[in-house]
């Protein structure tokens, strides 16, 4: 028995040592000895490399704003192991975990007497569709890495989003785009409707077989539904979005073109879930589109001097980063600090970084997977490129008269954004 979060999260320390496995037979021991609660829900599943918890929050605010009770399921959290399960904007309750938890326990325990020990993500998961089956009206599941093997492809939704493909989980994923899309394409389900996004063509053949296979109806970016920018400024965007002869003009905050390819993408789900029989008042599908925003998704947080947070975790979402900072900021003086992952391709993402920015500095941060500082260095041991402790150098930004970016993993800006709050309350 568990009686805080803290003792919840010494438990999940000492099994991340089992490591990362993929495969769906720990996770449904799990459901079963809950009833199944994953067939309860009416759910959107979303799976991708990239863009995933973009479209997810636009989605998510479309919904809200037409009055629903929308459950969200995200990875990674910013926020600790309750910033991964929500409803609306509140994240589940310390004590509603706790119970949870506790009500699991004898199940992760059975499991672990035969050599079936549970992830901290399977348990989690299995938390997330416990709590939503009792409380929500739709839920969005994000899958955390793939999808046909990934621990929330135990559900049975109305609609299934994949927002793109890029490089990235190789050790368990595969070394080639191709490989990768065909574990993705693993959360297509028989005769439910998929909504493909961003996707490189060399893909769609995996995709659309899938599909046929499954009976699944498929509906692509730039073949079946369409956008065009119409107008960008610091503050927000503007463009057009085309299905069937219909136009919508729609309005976004969140920055950069790869955010309205997000949008765009959210916009086809919510015509299909209306003919699923959600209800849509599209006065409030465009309010909620036009305020959504997404913690560490190029995100402002402070205007003397401009700070930026972006979680550009991989070399498409650097690239993306990229461009919305030469959009917006081309002839500004700018600093990107980052740090990430061992298991990313952070040489790559820094060498797309030099030409950009007029220095770089590179940190790390405390988790076991973070790189440390010198080796980044020495993947681009150049003169514009430094050594720092990212908290030292927060302390001087406001006597700068600088442009700062923060980027890398999430987790780091997860941290970076707690220590900022912290420090500005």
């Amino acid at each position: 028995m568990f009686h805080s979060i803290d003792q919840i999260e010494v438990f999940f320390a000492e099994r991340r040592t089992l490591g990362i496995k993929p495969g769906l037979d720990r996770m449904m021991a799990l459901l079963e000895s809950q009833h199944n609660p994953q067939q309860k829900i009416k759910a959107i599943h979303i799976a991708g490399t990239n863009g995933k918890g973009s479209t997810l929050t636009y989605l998510k605010a479309a919904l809200i704003e037409n009055n629903y009770r929308v459950g969200i399921f995200t990875s990674p959290s910013l926020t600790g192991l309750t910033g991964h399960i929500f409803i609306n904007d509140l994240p589940i309750p310390d004590d509603r975990f706790i119970t949870l938890f506790n009500q699991l326990l004898p199940s992760i325990e059975e499991l672990d007497l035969v050599e079936m020990h549970a992830t901290e993500f399977e348990i989690i998961t299995t938390i997330a569709y416990m709590y939503f089956s009792e409380t929500v009206d739709i839920a969005i599941i994000e899958a955390g890495m793939g999808g046909r093997e990934d621990s929330t492809n135990c559900i049975q939704p109305m609609l299934s989003i994949i927002t793109n493909i890029a490089m990235d989980h190789a050790t368990f994923l595969g070394d080639t785009l191709e490989e990768i899309a065909f574990h993705k394409a693993g959360i297509i389900k028989g005769h439910t409707p998929v909504v493909i996004g961003a996707i490189e063509e060399s893909c769609m053949p995996i995709f659309e077989k899938e599909a046929r296979k499954k009976y699944a109806n498929m509906y692509k970016l730039n073949r079946d539904f369409f956008y065009k920018r119409t107008f960008i400024d610091e503050n927000r965007q503007f463009f057009e979005w085309c299905y069937q002869g219909t136009k919508l003009e729609m309005e976004i905050q969140m920055k950069g073109k790869h955010q309205i390819i997000n949008a765009a993408t959210a916009l086809m789900a919510l015509v299909i879930i209306e003919k699923c029989g959600v209800d849509l008042n599209w006065d409030n599908v465009y309010q909620g589109i036009k305020t959504a925003h997404l913690p560490g998704r190029f995100e402002k947080i402070l205007d003397n001097p401009i700070v930026i947070l972006d979680g550009a975790h991989n070399p498409k979402g650097m690239e993306a980063f990229l461009h919305t900072v030469n959009d917006l900021y081309r002839t500004k003086r700018k600093k990107l600090i980052f740090a990430g992952f061992k298991d990313k391709e952070l040489k790559k993402m820094l060498h797309l970084a030099l030409p950009h920015f007029d220095t770089i500095m590179v940190t790390s941060f405390d988790h076991p997977r973070a790189e440390p500082a010198d080796n980044l260095w020495e993947m681009v041991p150049v003169e514009k490129v430094r050594q720092i402790k990212w908290q030292e150098e927060w302390k001087e930004i406001e006597e700068r008269d600088e442009m700062y970016f923060f980027a890398g993993s999430l987790h780091f800006i997860g941290l970076v954004r707690a220590y900022v709050k912290k420090q500005t309350l």
